[in-house]
């Protein structure tokens, strides 16, 4: 079997150099922590928001449930017709 001739990889001197900058390489390091502490302040309000709006729906269920639960021609309109089963 003969060996294969391929051609061989010269080290990179600057890898560096050859990477393209990043916004994140740029910018001040305080300027990058501070946009993430915004970040993780406009995260937290949206989940608090998210979660009383779930809330705010789940009241809104249970009051209707609530007064539907009071009212006779509801509960008469969704009841079985099996009455045997209740004597």
């Amino acid at each position: 079997m003969a060996k294969k001739k391929g051609r061989t990889q010269a080290p990179r001197m600057n890898e560096h150099i050859d990477k393209p900058a990043t916004l994140k390489d740029l910018l001040n390091p305080q300027v990058i922590e501070r946009l993430k502490a915004q970040s993780d302040s406009l995260k937290a309000d949206e989940a608090k928001r998210v979660e009383e709006e779930r809330l705010k729906r789940e009241e809104a269920r249970k009051a209707e449930q609530k007064r539907l639960d009071n009212d006779f021609e509801h509960l008469l309109e969704n009841s079985g017709m099996d009455w045997r089963k209740f004597k």
